[in-house]
This record gives C-alpha cells, sequence and structure tokens, in this order.
C-alpha cells in the first residue's frame, strides 16, 4: 500500500483543461489580449513590408549561398511549413496553457522582426529565386511589386522552431527541429535569405519563446 501510494504521489498532475483556466480571469485577459495583437500586427504588416520594399538596403556577402546553385523549391517548402503548422496546432489546441504560451511568443517573435527589419535594411541575395506562398502572399504581402526585402530574420525557419520548442519534449519535437532545418535549408536553396537570417532564426524563436514564459507566468496555474 505504502508503494502505490508513493507511486501515485510521483505521478505528474494532470495538465489543466479549458474550462478550468477559462474560469480564471488571468488566463482569459492573456489570451484575449494576445489574440487583439495578433489581429493587429496583421493589419499593420502589410504597410510595414511594403515601407522595407521601397527602403534601399546593402546585399551582404555570404560564401555560402555564393557556392549553391539557386532552385525554386516554393513547394516543398511551403509544404514543409503548413504541416508543421498543422501539426503543431493539432497538438497545442487541446493544451491551453500551452498554447496560450506559444500564441504570446509567436506574436513576441513578430515584433521583434519587426524591428530587426527596421534595423537592418537589407537587399535580397544575388541569385534570389521568388518565393510563392499561396496563402501569405495574398493575405500580408499587399505590394505592388513582390516581397524580397523580407530578409533578417527568417520568418519562415523561426516559426517551425517556435513550434518545436512550443510541443514540449519528445518525438513532435525533434520532427519540428527537422522541418525547421529543412526550411532553413530550403530557403537557402531558393537564394531567398541570406545564411546569417537562418542561423539567426533559431536563437530569436528561443529568446520570444523565453519572453512568453515570463508575460504567461501566473495565467495557468494547476489544479
Amino acid at each position: 500500500m505504502a508503494a502505490s501510494s508513493a507511486v501515485t504521489s510521483s505521478s505528474p498532475a494532470p495538465a489543466p483543461t479549458w474550462p478550468q483556466l477559462w474560469r480564471q480571469p488571468a488566463f482569459r485577459g492573456r489570451l484575449l489580449g494576445i489574440l487583439a495583437a495578433l489581429l493587429l500586427l496583421g493589419a499593420v504588416i502589410p504597410r510595414f513590408f511594403a515601407f522595407i520594399q521601397a527602403r534601399p538596403g546593402v546585399v551582404l556577402p555570404d560564401p555560402l549561398l555564393a557556392v549553391l546553385p539557386a532552385h525554386d523549391v516554393s513547394g516543398l517548402t511551403f509544404g514543409a511549413i503548413y504541416l508543421s503548422v498543422a501539426v503543431a496546432v493539432v497538438y497545442l489546441v487541446p493544451r491551453p496553457a500551452l498554447l496560450l504560451r506559444a500564441l504570446w511568443a509567436y506574436g513576441l517573435l513578430h515584433l521583434l522582426r519587426l524591428l530587426t527589419l527596421w534595423l537592418l535594411p537589407l537587399e535580397p541575395p544575388l541569385g534570389l529565386v521568388l518565393l510563392q506562398d499561396p496563402l501569405v502572399d495574398k493575405l500580408f504581402y499587399a505590394s505592388a511589386t513582390p516581397i524580397t526585402k523580407d530578409l533578417f530574420f527568417s520568418g519562415h525557419t523561426a516559426t517551425v522552431a517556435l513550434l518545436a520548442l512550443a510541443v514540449g519534449p519528445g518525438l513532435l519535437r525533434r520532427g519540428l527541429w527537422l522541418g525547421a532545418v529543412l526550411i532553413g535549408g530550403l530557403v537557402l536553396v531558393q537564394h531567398a535569405h541570406y545564411s546569417y537570417d537562418v542561423a539567426a532564426a533559431p536563437a530569436f524563436a528561443a529568446l520570444s519563446y523565453w519572453l512568453a514564459g515570463r508575460a504567461t507566468s501566473g495565467a495557468s496555474r494547476r489544479y
């Protein structure tokens, strides 16, 4: 009996459910706040990208891209991205505490990208082959010309790296990290990013995830 009690007491507590967390004002406030912020970002981003596209920048030397032939791999790139997002969302939606932190991290990641894009005006890499995104190009990149200066840091790579952190340890996290590596390699094959953009992406994903943990602490206490 004592051994059974010890095993029971050492078992991890179940994760809080949506009904449990929704009763907490702190959780509701943080969830509704980040959803409103993401909607606001969606309204601001098209004008911001039109601004950076019109602004002159500099071309960086990139020894890796110099020896890497450019190819159009848009289909494979966005197939990997949208598959990664779909799998992660299916995992996160039933886990509201993890989902809340992931949403905050995603919003913070976009704010960091807006900051770095504003601070580092760049011209696209030599040999660029335009990425053709069937969804985002229509919704967010509303510009008379293609957006090619959305460079430092790679949002495609960083988003999947962030999802790998958000889902927690396990097989899914390892799969998403592999997806992030694949996507980073594919955007380099396309010459859509400098190698520096891709190399920096996981660090910004980790920073966003850490900041989100600070922002959401106390909003999902366990029962």
